[in-house]
């Protein structure tokens, strides 16, 4: 069914509606007119029913009084005045229930996600249309949450993985991936919580004695370069998780007393955005990261190794004894 929808022919199903069984309204903003045509195809393509696609100068709260069930933002700039425009946004859209979705570019992806963050956006960075179909898909999941069971932790790395799957097919099939893929192509992203972190030891006192310190800094790039090196040799898509890249460039930052960005950080995983902010979301919520705040520029943020993180880490390359070991 995918693929008969991106060579362009009818779908064959209904589009999501809402109780009435009218179809889900949205609502799209971009001043780009080439991206809000992209918005307004790929809405149209999911079913959708378009309330309105104007500019970002009518998302206020008197120019654009009633709302779709998702509105779609384009913010491509962190300006001030755009940035003031999404917190009001977010924190309209945290009142009325809706859900929404934010795409933007890498250089203005962390204040942009600051602004943003109170209306718990789905965050999508220079998206093609397999991306906006999939973000349009979780917005509508986030609608019917409160009427879908709790996933556990392996429930939702599963669909994690299934969701990338499916958007690599899609811009495939669409002809949206090239070949040779960066460490600094784009793409799209969202965040599943799991509710849980790591359960901590009941004798905290007695089981802190007991951590090792983290291995030398160099110890750890030399980990990440061995595991870069698989690339050219093998294909890039066989190593798709990026989650142990991250956990192992933020082990190198604390132990050489460095702070990581949000977008260093996507960077530096070796896969688009969308992957590197879906996993570090997913390990926010287990525990093992935490984000902080620059309280000098609040337009920047920064993620870290949480304490159950850092004594993961420890206690692994503790155990793996070599280098050669922990590049594995």
């Amino acid at each position: 069914m995918l693929q008969a929808e991106l060579v362009g022919e009818a779908p064959s199903y209904e589009g999501p509606s809402d109780p009435a069984g009218l179809p889900m309204a949205v609502s799209l903003f971009a001043d780009r007119p080439q991206v809000r045509a992209a918005m307004r195809d790929d809405a149209e393509l999911a079913g959708f029913r378009i309330m309105q696609a104007n500019g970002l100068g009518l998302l206020e709260e008197g120019a654009a009084r009633a709302l779709g069930d998702i509105v779609a933002v384009d913010a491509p700039a962190a300006d001030a005045p755009t940035l003031a425009m999404l917190e009001r946004v977010s924190q309209r859209i945290a009142r009325s229930g809706a859900k929404l979705i934010v795409s933007t570019t890498i250089g203005a992806l962390e204040p942009v996600m600051l602004a943003a963050r109170e209306g718990d956006p789905v965050l999508l960075v220079e998206p093609g249309r397999a991306e906006r179909l999939v973000a349009f898909g979780e917005a509508l999941a986030g609608l019917a949450g409160r009427r879908v069971r709790e996933l556990s932790d392996d429930d939702r790395v599963a669909v994690m993985r299934l969701v990338e799957r499916v958007t690599t097919l899609a811009e495939r099939l669409d002809g949206l991936v090239g070949e040779g893929e960066g460490v600094d192509a784009s793409g799209s992203a969202f965040a599943f919580g799991t509710g849980q972190g790591a359960a901590a030891g009941e004798d905290g006192s007695a089981a802190l004695a007991n951590i090792p310190g983290l291995p030398d800094p160099r110890r750890v790039r030399a980990a990440i370069r061995k595991r870069q090196m698989r690339m050219r040799f093998f294909e890039p898509s066989l190593f798709a998780d990026p989650a142990w890249d991250i956990l192992l460039d933020l082990t190198a930052a604390r132990a050489e007393g460095r702070r990581v960005s949000v977008t260093s950080l996507c960077i530096a995983s070796g896969v688009p955005p969308t992957t590197a902010l879906r996993w570090i979301g997913q390990m926010v919520d287990q525990g093992l990261l935490q984000r902080e705040e620059d309280r000098i520029d609040r337009r920047r943020a920064f993620i870290a190794l949480s304490d159950t993180g850092v004594e993961a880490m420890a206690r692994y390359f503790d155990a793996a004894g070599s280098c050669e070991c922990a590049g594995i």
